[in-house]
């Protein structure tokens, strides 16, 4: 079992607190060149609690650390999504389900909880997908990022 997997994940909900909560509105602000990214968690078990997405910058070093863009959506939406305002560019994306509303990613040994998935559904049957495969483009247009929530239990 990869623990950096579930530290990893943990980072993002410890983050979570200090979110920006996206509900009807953009995070950010339109114009200036910002483009609009939209996420869409897909595939949740039930229709509790909240999901967290996190938006890391275009920099491995960086990816599940402390510091992204975070936005929370309610689960009782028919497709929890975020909406942010950024710069073109190139971004990775880390969801979770935070299904008891805890700001917490909860795990039983080291197994996770809760649901949990990455931009360009990257697989983690074995640990944590690399930044390449989790790397996305947000071009000038925009872009909606729809992800699988993935369960372990």
């Amino acid at each position: 079992m990869n623990y950096g997997f579930l530290i990893a994940l943990g980072a993002v909900a410890a983050i979570a607190p200090t979110h920006a909560r996206a509900a009807e509105t953009c995070e950010g602000t339109p114009g200036n060149g910002a483009a609009k990214l939209i996420l869409e968690a897909t595939t949740l078990r039930n229709s509790q609690g909240e999901v967290a997405f996190a938006i890391y910058p275009d920099d491995k070093s960086r990816f599940l650390a402390k510091g992204a863009k975070v936005g929370r959506a309610r689960v009782s939406a028919a497709k929890p999504r975020a909406c942010f305002w950024l710069k073109p560019g190139h971004y990775a994306v880390a969801q979770y389900h935070d299904e008891n509303g805890d700001h917490k990613f909860n795990r039983t040994l080291f197994v996770p909880k809760e649901g949990f998935g990455f931009s360009n559904d990257a697989p983690t049957s074995v640990g944590l997908p690399s930044f390449d495969a989790v790397r996305t483009a947000l071009p000038a247009s925009g872009a909606v990022i729809r992800m699988k929530m993935r369960y372990r239990g």
